[in-house]
């Protein structure tokens, strides 16, 4: 009986699961606790284990039987209040079938065929061993194991009996040709005294023994025969038995080898693909940065050239501005009249006109000039003198300045003398 609820504490001060009851009798309190029962009936569990594989990488088959029970001990009650409560039989029996198998496996892998099949209580005793250490975890105790037969598809356990019996059967005729030899040679030794003591009688004797000697021969040939073939028969079966042995151990290894060659090529394309992948996104993310780097120079330049352009255009508004202003106060001092404001802006001007008109002339360079004059010039003069003339008469006059910019000079600065061309071209201009 398996009582939970609120059924006091443990040794260390933690709250226990459950209280089980195994002969005797136990107060129930109502609301605070409850009861359930287990069932301590045997459970026959057949564990027809096949393909199970050994220590010689040999795989056999070992059909047994396994008795099983809830444990009735103090510490493995509580384990199977806590894990089978509430299980049905079957469910026990499939879970205990689990365990058994598993163990089982790992039984036979660790021994080899001969130790399995010659000493079957070292074998009992190391399942025994194994399954119940793992059936008291959940509450159960092993109560009893019968492996039924042992087998395998190779057949090297079938080799291994007739190899026994082959040299059982050798070793009783062995024993048996041993007591005939002692036996004829007792039986020679006494005929010999008899031939000794009467020569004639021994005659026909000696006749009879020949004839002995001759079918012991026979025998003794036919008894070499047969345990020679007993010999080749268990040898040949050894043989096959190992050569299969040998060659399922290759498969493996072969089936292990290029599993272990598929893990490392996957494992070599994960590592080159990790890495391309890595190069790839520091590549963008070098190539991001860079382009940001550059987005950002470009923008602060062309902020910088925006202001530079802005202080220009508003400096240049500010002279334009001014300008403005003082041509408007220049209009205004003449009372509207534009081309007098143009001509008090030009006459402002003068001096640095003036001043270009000499630095064209100032600036010319004359290393040495040599003139042969023979005073045959116009009007009598030196050729020399128009030289000269001529060079000045290069450089505009201020009033041919002034008829370039549409005006003429003030009456003030001085009249300038019209040619004799000018006068005929102002002639007729009046006549029109």
């Amino acid at each position: 009986m398996v009582i939970y609820g609120k059924v006091g504490k443990n040794s260390d001060g933690t709250s226990r699961s459950a209280r089980c009851i195994h002969g005797g009798a136990a107060f129930i309190w109502p609301i605070f606790q409850a009861c359930y029962f287990l069932d301590l009936t045997p459970i026959s569990i057949s564990v027809d284990l096949t393909n199970a594989l050994s220590r010689q990488n040999i795989r056999i088959d070992v059909p047994s039987r396994f008795t099983v029970g809830v444990s009735t001990e103090a510490g493995i009650m509580q384990n199977a209040a806590e894990r089978l409560l509430g299980l049905q039989l079957q469910d026990i029996s499939d879970l205990a079938k689990d365990i058994i198998f598993g163990q089982l496996r790992l039984v036979i892998a660790t021994m080899d065929i001969e130790e399995i099949n010659t000493d079957r209580d070292k074998f009992l005793e190391a399942v025994s061993r194994n399954v119940e250490g793992e059936l008291k975890k959940i509450g159960l105790r092993l109560i009893n194991v019968n492996i039924t037969d042992i087998s395998d598809e190779s057949g090297y356990i079938v080799a291994l009996g007739r190899e026994a019996a082959a040299k059982a059967i050798n070793d009783a005729k062995r024993t048996v040709a041993e007591k005939n030899r002692d036996g004829s040679v007792g039986e020679a030794n006494a005929q010999r005294d008899q031939r000794v003591q009467v020569a004639s009688a021994n005659a026909t004797a000696i006749e009879g023994e020949n004839n002995s000697i001759a079918l012991v021969s026979q025998s003794n040939a036919k008894r070499r025969e047969i345990e020679a073939d007993s010999l080749r028969i268990a040898i040949s079966a050894e043989k096959i038995a190992e050569a299969n042995s040998k060659k399922e151990a290759y498969l493996a290894e072969k089936l292990a080898e290029e599993v272990r060659a598929t893990r490392e090529k996957a494992t070599l394309e994960a590592d080159v693909l990790v890495q391309i992948e890595v190069e790839k996104r520091r590549l963008e993310l070098e190539a991001e940065a860079y382009a940001e780097k550059i987005r950002i120079q470009a923008k602060g330049e062309a902020d910088a050239i925006l202001l530079k352009r802005e202080a220009e255009a508003k400096g240049f508004s500010e002279i334009l501005s001014k300008q403005a202003e003082g041509f408007s106060k220049i209009v205004q001092s003449v009372n509207g009249n534009v081309n007098d404001a143009v001509k008090i802006m030009i006459s402002d001007k003068l001096p640095e006109l003036v001043k270009l008109q000499v630095e064209a002339i100032k600036n010319i360079k004359i290393d040495k000039v040599t003139v042969w004059d023979n005073m045959n010039g116009k009007d009598g003069s030196s050729t020399t003198s128009n030289f000269v003339s001529s060079m000045l008469k290069a450089v505009p006059p201020l009033n041919e300045v002034f008829k370039m910019s549409g005006m003429e000079l003030p009456e003030y600065l001085g009249k300038v003398e019209s040619t004799k061309q000018e006068a005929k071209d102002q002639s007729k201009k009046e006549t029109k």
